[in-house]
């Protein structure tokens, strides 16, 4: 019955063929236009999980209250922790009035909350060693306020210089403050340019990248309608900086990352190249259907045909789901690869039957006769595979799925009607010789005499193979499918190598202050935690004793900040006599001495003395870069003397707002220990907070639940895929055994195909998992292809034009594949690579085992 319903199908648009092409181009036009005003990518991997789930019920509730997900995060770095602040201030001025992009713009770590209250938030013991110091340099401190250029610091320099003569301080303590001036001072002379930090001066480690780092976040006006909607934002972000003449002005740069940023780069990533990719793709297809074919009519009408349902498909893609994701989007490279197939494999059985009759009518219905069960039971089948993924919680994949059904049963449709219509009309000329491979007659004779040793060598190494499956793995990390080279990425990894900055946090939600204290505690006692804070954090401890400290280095210090009188800038013959003096003094004091003190002060004065010796603009340089980071500090340390107490109250609103809702929904945030690049360590970290507080959300969890999700989801829909696929083969057979011939080479290219992948060090991932549901597809359709064949009473399959189909076919669907290992978006990159090894192992199960397999056909009869 089939049979008869595709003949008569293929008769009745050969005889229409006229009305039939026109039609299907006139709704490949309208599709086009259709695409054209609706076509939409959501380039957001969050959606890409079913918003059903718990876990992903309680990321969007966080999402709702905290509106985390639609972000710019601006990291302002420079060579200096003071020049970073500047440049952030700078930049935030600036931004904070563009009403046109920005709802808000807020500094973090930083402002005037901090700058006042910072030294609140050290230990006692650490703000009394502060505050010590900062009274026991009031002196040096007062000359430098006073006297701001080389001839007060010079003065300062001599008076620690005099410090150190009465014994109060050793020389060699002075050894890194020395080292680090003199090492300024030789960059100005020897590169005309250099950087001095005061807040290193008086550190007793290096500073670290963190130290440099400001960090400013935006909320963007996003724009919906466009493909990157937060481009506008991100541009006005870069155009500031470079009006404030960041690199110039500070020396500084800034980098965006954030949920807003990294779906911009994430389109322009996978839109990168694709063009390209495209057009070669094209030619490398229509070389192989020219080998494949022989006719540039029938090249024409397999392309024409091609483009009708590629057309509709997308139409009616964007008709089931809104918008394309960033896995549901393969599916134009998916429907090429299989509607290509469908159209060689008829188009070549049409070829072989025209040798045989040179009558274009009666070649086509044969043909139809002939490839109406295959195609019709190799399109169901395909469709089956994808269509099982539609009642799993994958949505991406089930959106492609969804998309990637209804494509294959658009190209089995159009290359039902429209190709034969236009293989009609366009009348390509008869055959000249056979369609098939004469040569691969040995091969034929030699799977057939060994068949038996092919069929036990091929299981027992797929059989041995499958102890490699335990070591499986799954990346479950999305970052891993970005482009590191993109902005975005590179800069959150960066940050995600500093467990302070919070890349990887995972928060619990509660609506009680009392449920937060213990929600605290119960965490800092995880050990792969290593930091826990709630809006309580921010309310320091101990706050009467350090505001007692604070005061009294407020009382020391509060003179000397303020002096009454500055005194006038020398001139350059002034402060060339303060080098030259400080140069005495400290040779002076380093003598003959062998020790690091001595070395390092006998450097100093070789630098100030190159100084002196120098011209004017190069000491009003060196003046300016030890000056500006100096008032700098200066001002900071106003700040922080201004010091009051801290309460819930008293925090500011747009702080306070970052953890506690409208709603009164608060979060508390515990951070990873250990290396929060390697997967195993978050998924250790996710696993023990899951199991301290089970309702935990964000970063880790929120990865590993996705995990989880997918391959449970591909886990399903393999078993309801092989059932309905089982279920179809049997009510076309209506054999056990002709449904395991070809179900059983399928199972063993799917085994191979992993192994192979365990081996190459290939781990399965969010995209490339879809190369499995392809596999069933593809294996599927070039299996069925055989087998009916084999039931019809063919022999030698190898020779036949069943055989050139499908090695034309393979290699479209190959090129096709090419393309996506090609894209520098290294999730699609990845996709195509095992979708290519996915398909070298199915057409080896194909063209090798599965003639052994099957062996002699069976009585025609039986």
């Amino acid at each position: 019955m089939l049979t008869n319903i595709v003949v008569a199908i293929v008769r009745t648009c050969t005889r229409f063929a006229t009305p039939v092409v026109v039609l299907s181009l006139l709704l490949a036009i309208g599709a086009g236009f259709y695409t054209a005003r609706n076509f939409s990518i959501n380039t957001d991997i969050n959606t890409l999980i079913s918003p059903d789930l718990d876990w992903r019920k309680r990321d969007n509730q966080f999402e709702h209250a905290f509106d985390r997900e639609t972000l710019i995060l601006a990291v302002v770095e420079a060579p200096t922790p003071e020049l970073a602040g500047s440049a952030a201030k700078a930049l935030t001025e600036k931004l904070s009035g563009d009403k046109k992009n920005f709802e808000a713009v807020t500094p973090l770590g930083s402002g005037e909350f901090f700058e006042k209250n910072g030294l609140l938030f050290l230990p006692p013991e650490e703000v009394g060693k502060v505050t010590g110091q900062l009274a026991a340099a009031a002196p040096l401190i007062e000359i430098m306020a006073g006297d701001p250029s080389i001839r007060g610091l010079t003065g300062a320099l001599e008076t620690g210089l005099a410090g150190i003569k009465r014994g109060q301080v050793k020389l060699d303590n002075a050894e890194r403050p020395f080292n680090l001036i003199a090492q300024t001072v030789e960059n100005i002379l020897s590169k005309g340019t250099a950087t001095f930090s005061w807040r290193e001066l008086v550190s007793d480690k290096p500073l670290t990248d963190a130290d440099k780092r400001a960090f400013i976040e935006f909320k963007p006006i996003l724009d919906y309608q466009a493909l990157e909607p937060g481009k506008t934002a991100t541009d006005a972000i870069r155009q500031a900086a470079t009006e404030l003449n960041f690199a110039g002005t500070y020396g500084a740069r800034v980098r965006l990352t954030g949920p807003v940023p990294m779906a911009n780069e994430e389109y322009a990533t996978v839109q990168d190249g694709a063009i390209r990719n495209g057009i070669v793709t094209t030619v490398i297809v229509l070389i192989i259907l020219w080998l494949a074919l022989h006719s540039a009519k029938i090249i024409f009408a397999v392309f024409v045909n091609l483009f009708v349902g590629l057309s509709i498909t997308t139409a009616a893609g964007l008709m089931m789901v809104g918008s394309l994701n960033l896995l549901s989007v393969a599916f134009a490279v998916l429907f090429i690869g299989l509607g290509v197939d469908f159209g060689i494999q008829f188009s070549v059985r049409y070829r072989s039957e025209r040798f045989k009759n040179d009558n274009l009518t009666m070649a086509l219905e044969e043909a139809a006769r002939r490839a109406a069960v295959p195609l019709s039971l190799a399109a169901m089948a395909t469709a089956a595979g994808f269509l099982c993924f539609l009642p799993t919680d994958y949505k991406g994949i089930a959106e492609l799925g969804k998309i990637a059904g209804a494509g294959m049963l658009v190209a089995f449709l159009t290359s039902i009607t429209t190709l034969p219509a236009l293989l009609d009309l366009i009348n390509p000329p008869g055959e000249s010789e056979p369609v098939g491979y004469a040569f691969l007659a040995p091969v034929d004779h030699f799977l057939e005499k060994h068949r038996v040793i092919i069929i036990v060598g091929t299981l027992l190494v797929a059989v041995a193979g499958l102890p490699l499956l335990y070591f499986m793995k799954f990346d479950f990390n999305p970052i891993n499918l970005r482009n590191k080279n993109a902005e975005s990425i590179a800069t959150f990894l960066d940050l995600r190598k500093d467990p302070n900055t919070g890349a990887n946090a995972i928060n619990v939600m509660t609506n009680s202050e009392a449920d937060a204290k213990k929600i605290e505690a119960k965490l800092e006692k995880v050990p792969e935690v290593l930091r826990v804070m709630s809006l309580d954090s921010f309310v320091p401890e101990d706050q009467p004793a350090k505001l007692k400290l604070i005061a009294q280095a407020a009382k020391a210090l509060g003179p000397a900040l303020n002096p009454d009188q500055v005194d006038a800038a020398p001139s350059d013959e002034e402060n060339v006599e303060a080098l030259k003096g400080t140069v005495q003094s400290l040779r002076k004091t380093a003598g003959d001495g062998k020790g690091p003190g001595a070395v390092a002060a006998r450097r100093l004065a070789d630098g100030l003395s190159k100084l002196a010796g120098s011209n004017q603009e190069t000491r009003d340089k060196a003046q300016n870069i030890f000056v500006s980071s100096l008032k700098i500090v200066f001002e900071q340390l106003k700040n922080a003397l201004q010091a009051a107490p801290v309460t819930l109250n008293t925090l500011p609103p747009e702080l306070v707002a970052g953890w506690k809702a409208k709603d009164g929904l608060m979060r508390v945030e515990a951070l990873p220990k250990g290396d929060s690049n390697d997967n195993d360590n978050l998924r250790r970290f996710a696993d023990a907070v899951l199991a301290a507080e089970p309702t935990a959300i964000g970063g880790p969890v929120s990865i590993l639940k996705s995990g989880d999700t997918v391959v449970r989801a591909f886990v399903h829909a393999g078993i309801w895929a092989l059932l309905v696929i089982s279920v179809l083969l049997w009510l076309a057979l209506r054999r056990i055994t002709d449904v395991l011939l070809t179900l059983v080479p399928l199972l063993v290219a799917g085994a191979v195909t992993l192994e192979i992948c365990v081996l190459i060090g290939l781990p399965l991932n969010f995209a490339n998992i879809v190369a499995l549901p392809l596999l069933l597809g593809i294996g599927v359709a070039f299996k069925i292809y055989y087998v009916t064949a084999w039931r019809s009473g063919r022999t030698n399959l190898l020779q036949t034009s069943l055989t050139r189909a499908i090695f034309f076919s393979a290699l479209t669907t190959a090129t096709a594949f090419g393309s996506l290992w090609l894209s520098s978006h290294p999730g699609t990159a990845s996709m195509g690579k095992l979708l290519a090894l996915s398909l070298v192992t199915t057409l080896a199960a194909v063209l090798l085992f599965q003639p052994a397999l099957m062996g002699k056909p069976r009585d025609v009869g039986e």
